[in-house]
């Protein structure tokens, strides 16, 4: 695959009857619920879940989401979604990047991207990131 970036975390994933609207192609809120959900993936093999956001009271929250959808993609197409953290101040900040590309052809059909901000969850703050946050995420 042609990635944007180097050292992809990768989901393979097919749309489902569910994802698909009525002009038959994948509905585009289907597209965020798979970037939240390679997002949480790749967060939890970094070695931070939920629960370790709830014991530390820190969560990082999406500030800003952009998405491009290049190509509609169809009931049952072979597709692999690419995450990336991409950049961060190591204090506050941290930016996540995604690519949809169809497996058929190597085509790349939707390209995202997350500004992230880290919150104290109790209080909805702006708060550091904690000493483990910077381990897992920032290295």
């Amino acid at each position: 695959m042609d990635w944007d970036y180097a050292n992809p975390f990768v989901r393979a994933i097919t749309p489902q009857p569910g994802d698909i609207d009525g002009l038959d192609h994948t509905n585009n809120a289907v597209y965020v619920q798979w970037c939240e959900q390679i997002g949480w993936a790749h967060s939890e093999q970094l070695g931070l879940n939920l629960d370790d956001y709830r014991r530390l009271d820190r969560a990082m929250a999406i500030r800003r989401g952009e998405y491009d959808y290049l190509l509609p993609t169809v009931l049952g197409e072979a597709l692999m979604l690419a995450t990336w953290l991409t950049g961060g101040d190591g204090k506050i900040a941290m930016e996540r990047r995604f690519q949809l590309i169809r497996e058929r052809d190597g085509v790349t059909v939707l390209r995202g991207r997350w500004d992230l901000v880290c919150i104290e969850i109790s209080s909805g703050k702006v708060r550091r990131m904690p000493a483990e946050f910077l381990e897992a995420y920032v290295g």
